[in-house]
């Protein structure tokens, strides 16, 4: 719209990662200003201090699991929320200076997580490369555009081959054809977007104390109201050892009433629970309402105990 400035989106950068792949997946994207960080805690910290209106993060991997960094700063600090999810295939080239040849590398640099996903690949292609860990693939393809690299190659996102003018050595060398890697958008809080019937809710739930059952006073508030849980994280919260917080994806919405009675009884058995936000799932997967935890029954239910109340 004229007069209105455009959006401004901070994401785990710098050009060329499979975040900004991702972030350009959302239709605003097209008009924003794009800012890359060089961590993903800058990257927050960018929506926490003003500077950006959202933040685009990964926090899943199908092969390597979450991401450390991301629950972290989700759990801690200024609070944050979830908006929006949505997940990238994750395919890797092996990008090297024009004129280098695959068996002139003997170093080669990539992000931690594509190290992992390419490790038999390495292997067997890169008997004699030592593997070397950066904070993303595309710092590891940047670095290859210095006068003297630090490395022969580096295991990048296809897309840093056109970002940096490299040489593709090779392509599709991950050892899981199938790897997705799941990124949130993040923002300030705020309403929660509207229930779509195919939504997720984050939280972080902080135990009171260590004791035998604390983790299963956690769960059984979402199993009693028939809240299905698509993942849980235990994290130390840097307090004390043994001091854990509990991140947590279930599915439905925080204005789905089996959700907000979930929530409410958390609330009661922890020592404090961070609400992450409300969203549709990347998958668009409707959850399968239990009998006796669809929002009419709890309505009914309410409306059931008022009378007794009122003793009608």
């Amino acid at each position: 719209m004229p007069g209105v400035p455009p959006a401004r989106y901070a994401y785990l950068g710098p050009e060329g990662t499979f975040t900004e792949q991702a972030l350009r997946t959302l239709p605003a994207a097209a008009r924003a200003d794009l800012q890359p960080c060089a961590t993903v805690t800058l990257a927050l910290d960018a929506v926490r201090g003003g500077e950006a209106d959202g933040a685009v993060v990964p926090i899943e991997n199908s092969v390597e699991g979450s991401v450390p960094v991301t629950l972290d700063e989700l759990a801690t600090g200024e609070p944050l929320m979830i908006t929006r999810e949505m997940t990238v295939p994750i395919a890797f080239s092996l990008l090297a200076r024009h004129g280098v040849r695959l068996d002139d590398v003997r170093r080669v640099a990539t992000h931690p997580h594509a190290a992992a996903q390419t490790r038999r690949w390495c292997a067997l292609h890169l008997p004699r490369a030592e593997v070397l860990h950066t904070t993303s693939t595309a710092h590891a393809a940047a670095v290859l555009t210095d006068t003297a690299p630090a490395w022969d190659a580096a295991i990048s996102a296809p897309v840093a081959a056109d970002h940096y003018r490299l040489s593709t050595l090779a392509t599709g060398i991950g050892d899981n054809a199938g790897a997705l890697t799941r990124f949130v958008l993040v923002s300030r809080p705020g309403p929660p977007p509207p229930p779509t019937g195919r939504d997720k809710t984050s939280i972080v739930a902080f135990m009171r104390e260590d004791h035998p059952g604390a983790l299963l006073e956690i769960l059984e508030q979402l199993t009693m109201r028939g809240v299905n849980m698509t993942r849980i994280e235990s994290r130390p919260t840097g307090a004390a050892l043994g001091n854990y917080c509990f991140s947590l994806d279930v599915e439905g919405h925080v204005d789905d009433a089996r959700v907000g009675e979930a929530l409410m009884g958390l609330r009661r058995v922890c020592a404090d629970v961070r609400f992450l936000g409300s969203y549709e799932r990347h998958d668009g997967v409707a959850p399968v309402i239990r009998a006796g935890t669809s929002d009419r029954e709890f309505a009914d239910a309410t409306a059931w105990l008022a009378r007794l109340r009122d003793g009608a």
